[in-house]
């Protein structure tokens, strides 16, 4: 069994088992792959794929096993390689964030610019994604952190520590009849068609609950994944914008009416996480601190420990987390 044969299958997988993808991916031969790829398969001695001609056509349930097992072993490879880094070129690596929309155009641009500042030879990616496109990403090894809101069964596979506390706000045009209203309530904001964000995303849930508990439910008449998109057609009068605090810019938003809306739902915790067994280099754990100043390199360690979610949040129960 070789190291290069793992990788095959791994990648095969990946692109959606096409073996011609893969290859050029991989800057190597179609008939290159698929001769390894039957050699592991008959040290083995069970198919890894099932074909139909020369046609790879699904993962069999020996396959799925195999995969999950090679996929560690080249994660842990790329430890290896990260433990020399770590010691020969200390300030010299890569780092690769999945998040949302909001969260890259709101929460991370100032950490960004003080990581790239003290790191400067550290390439910086950043994907952006749904939570579910966020936890594949994770959960394929693609990225080395994942940060995200909502959705945390998604991420059952990852250490997820909490960062911080916020809320949302409604933003309407200036002569919207909800500029008038002295104290907002569900059953007021539940008579006008909403604008907000796409279910399971950037807090949404919360919104659902806080609906259901007064037994109502809400006219969403348009969904977005991107802040900026909703505020777009609330200017249009679509109708009621439901967004992020941290996304309403005073000066860019200064057109419409920002009404405080904390009193309305439940406080959502954004979260930043990474896959148990992960070698945190020294900057990845200067990203996180920048990010989130209570989660040191100590705290990292401890959570890294942690053996379940319910672990791991009662070694964060007594931490205040800051409003954003």
């Amino acid at each position: 069994m070789k190291l290069q044969q793992l990788r095959y299958i791994w990648e095969v997988a990946r692109h959606d088992l096409n073996v011609s993808s893969t290859a050029q991916s991989l800057y190597t031969s179609q008939p290159g792959i698929s001769k390894q790829i039957r050699l592991l398969e008959d040290e083995l001695g069970v198919e890894v794929f099932s074909r139909s001609g020369k046609h790879l056509t699904r993962i069999t349930p020996a396959g799925e096993e195999i995969l999950r097992l090679a996929g560690e072993i080249l994660h842990q490879t790329e430890n290896i390689k990260r433990v020399g880094k770590e010691f020969s070129n200390p300030s010299e690596g890569s780092l690769s964030v999945a998040t949302t929309h909001t969260q890259a155009r709101y929460a991370l641009p100032s950490t960004i610019k003080t990581f790239i500042d003290k790191y400067p030879n550290v390439s910086l990616n950043m994907h952006q994604g749904t939570p579910m496109q966020i936890s594949e990403m994770a959960a394929e090894w693609n990225v080395d952190f994942a940060i995200a809101t909502e959705a945390l069964d998604l991420f059952s596979d990852l250490i997820m520590m909490p960062c911080y506390r916020w809320n949302r706000c409604i933003l309407v045009p200036k002569d919207h009849p909800l500029c008038s209203t002295s104290f907002l309530t569900i059953e007021s904001l539940a008579k006008h068609p909403l604008v907000t964000y796409v279910f399971g995303f950037t807090g949404r849930s919360r919104l659902d609950e806080a609906f259901q508990a007064k037994e109502l439910t809400p006219k969403v008449v348009f969904t977005a994944s991107d802040s900026d998109v909703i505020k777009t057609y609330v200017r249009l009068g679509l109708g009621v914008g439901i967004v992020a605090h941290m996304a309403y810019d005073p000066v860019a938003d200064s057109d419409l009416q920002l009404i405080d809306a904390r009193h309305l739902f439940t406080p959502s915790v954004t979260r930043i996480g990474f896959r148990r067994g992960t070698f945190i280099r020294g900057y990845m754990y200067d990203f996180i601190e920048m990010f989130s100043p209570h989660l040191t390199s100590e705290a990292v360690d401890q959570a890294h420990q942690c053996r379940s979610r319910e672990e791991l949040d009662d070694l964060f129960a007594k931490v205040e987390l800051p409003e954003y």
